[in-house]
């Protein structure tokens, strides 16, 4: 079946809530400025900065000593993007992931990715087994990078012949696909055969006629009565809910988390795109809360910055039509974990960022007013900084004022974030002075 284009694949990915990477969207106009002082700052800001000696992921960790102090006994570390789209941010998050890998002893990665196409890339990067570029071809547009493939070798490599595996878990929805649906008729069958008559006719309704989620989406979204919809998604996840098991039996946690990954999907398409937002990152936090008790692992977190950061509030200015206003994520895991959740942001000073497709934007330096302004006055290439070092009252202002920073790529140089402040949303920063595009993998 003909699959959509990147361009068709963004749009939908908007609409419904998932911010991406949209070519020709029209630009907007950043909020009033008013001229911070910076100079402080930036002084601040050199004279505690560690700087990072590579981007290259296979390079020594040595540089990532101070990091590697910043994250000590965290839980769950946040590795939010600034922007996808970038070489380098990529480059450096992987650093970053080996380094709660390696030296930390984190041994799984929650992604800003669907639970279904999770499921194949944990089954690779576990016995390594599987066609690396069409699992690629199945993830997000965003992440459809050479940098990204890079990640998903290396913890295929990490994990060869080790008893402690890496576990890669997807902890979105919006796309779950038919393995889904196979897993629950499957634990149905093999625990309750029973009851298979009344789960196939919940399924007849609800299953997708393929696996192309792109253009099934598209058609649901055309439906104008989705509440038989809703109501058949709820009754198959009680349903599987309801079975009888043993405490602690894994098969049937694993057949109840597909059941709400599919009632999940139904729920969100079914709300005004308004609320879209908030119910989507309400619900990667409570998937990724539900692996860490699944599997007992401490977890790196990667996504966009939007979703890592502790930002209740969140207000993303810059997509046509209404700005886009959720709490993200973080906020959930911050108020679960407390200083055990660890958020750090990746960000950038100027260049140039892939839209997909071959297509480029240009990145200018920072408006005055964004928090990352003053970063730019930093005389090195790379540098992390923990934001919770101690400070003086102007730089104490920066990061107790109001935050403002880069928002979606592809809607020009005025899009903009806000929602509270910097010492909240993040704990640390890695910061990268000159970014290029990712690398494109698939046509």
């Amino acid at each position: 079946m003909k699959r959509f284009g990147r361009n068709a694949q963004a749009s939908l990915l908007l609409a419904a809530g998932i911010g991406t990477a949209v070519a020709g969207a029209p630009a907007v106009s950043a909020a009033p400025r008013t001229e911070p002082v910076t100079e402080p700052v930036t002084e601040w800001v050199g004279h505690n900065a560690a700087a990072l000696g590579t981007i290259d992921p296979a390079a020594p960790l040595d540089d990532q000593a101070p990091l590697l102090r910043s994250v000590r006994g965290a839980t769950v570390v946040g590795l939010g993007e600034s922007v996808h789209g970038t070489r380098e941010e990529t480059r450096l998050k992987h650093r970053a992931l080996r380094l709660l890998v390696e030296r930390l002893g984190f041994r799984s990665v929650a992604w800003e990715e669907n639970w279904t196409t999770g499921v194949q890339i944990d089954r690779y990067i576990r016995t390594g087994e599987g066609d690396l570029e069409a699992l690629m071809q199945q993830m997000l547009p965003q992440y459809q990078t050479g940098e990204v493939a890079d990640v998903l070798r290396w913890l295929r490599d990490f994990n060869a012949g080790r008893a402690d595996k890496v576990r890669f878990v997807g902890v979105e929805y919006f796309l779950t696909g038919p393995p889904a649906y196979d897993a629950v008729q499957a634990h149905v069958a093999a625990t309750a055969p029973e009851r298979l008559a009344e789960l196939r006719g919940h399924l007849r309704v609800l299953r997708p006629p393929s696996a192309d989620m792109w253009k099934y989406v598209t058609e649901y979204m055309q439906v104008a009565d989705k509440q038989p919809y809703i109501r058949h998604a709820r009754r198959l996840h009680d349903l599987v809910e309801g079975l009888p098991h043993r405490p602690g039996d894994r098969a049937h946690a694993l057949a109840v988390h597909n059941a709400r990954q599919i009632l999940w999907f139904y729920e969100h398409y079914g709300l005004p795109e308004a609320d879209q937002h908030g119910y989507r990152d309400a619900r990667a936090a409570r998937n990724l809360k539900w692996w860490r008790g699944f599997s007992g692992d401490k977890i790196a977190y990667w996504s966009a910055g939007a979703h890592t950061a502790d930002a209740p509030r969140m207000r993303i200015v810059g997509p046509p039509g209404p700005d886009m206003r959720f709490a993200s994520a973080g906020s959930y895991l911050r108020r679960w974990y407390g200083p055990r959740y660890r958020s750090i942001g990746f960000t950038f000073d100027h260049g140039t960022v892939s839209l997909g497709d071959g297509r480029t934007a240009p990145m200018p330096r920072p408006a005055p007013n964004w928090f990352e302004n003053p970063f730019g006055g930093v005389r090195t290439a790379q540098f992390t900084l923990d934001l919770r070092a101690p400070a003086p009252p102007p730089v104490r202002t920066w990061l107790d004022a109001p935050v403002q920073t880069r928002g979606l790529a592809h809607t020009g140089p005025g899009s903009y974030m806000t929602g509270g402040t910097l010492r909240q949303w993040f704990d640390v920063i890695v910061h990268r002075q000159e970014v290029t595009p990712a690398t494109a993998i698939t046509s």
